[in-house]
């Protein structure tokens, strides 16, 4: 029978050189923007999570960013908490609202369509933490050619 000789992982150990960064650290050029839309539902999957992170990233190297919620992305942006609104039920619970809420404190911009927010999920525009900007959903498609007219970067996040 084969024997396990490697030491068992401890606390601290490194297991991956994360140092070794194979590309440059593109920043941002004077004005160049950057839009993450959001066509994802809040809880079922990472993608939500991952790409507000991206956000915050693009920020960080000066991109003026934009974050874009519509259809199922608007439950990203919605007040959560339980028992009460802020309160975190257990670690990570109010994961999205941290991240927008730092999106929204770094300079980043927020918008969520009215019509998701409404039609499909049955919120009012009060609903939303403070600082997203409620928006026509005939502005869902303008804010994507506005930001393809001035070759920003655009990530898409999709799922269902």
């Amino acid at each position: 029978m084969a024997t396990i000789t490697v030491p068992a992982h401890q606390k601290g150990d490194v297991l991956v050189d994360f140092e070794d960064k194979k590309f440059e650290d593109v920043k941002a050029a004077p004005g160049e923007k950057a839009l993450i839309t959001f066509h994802t539902v809040a809880f079922e999957g990472s993608i939500g999570l991952v790409n507000l992170l991206q956000a915050s990233r693009l920020i960080q190297k000066g991109f003026e960013t934009s974050v874009l919620l519509y259809g199922p992305g608007v439950t990203l942006g919605v007040q959560r908490g339980f028992p009460k609104l802020g309160d975190e039920a257990f670690p990570g619970h109010l994961n999205f609202n941290n991240r927008i809420e730092k999106i929204l404190n770094d300079g980043g911009k927020v918008y969520a369509c009215r019509f998701a927010l409404q039609a499909l999920y049955g919120h009012g525009e009060g609903a939303l933490i403070p600082g997203i900007i409620p928006v026509s959903p005939l502005d869902v498609l303008d804010i994507i050619l506005l930001h393809r007219r001035d070759n920003a970067f655009i990530l898409d996040t999709w799922t269902l």
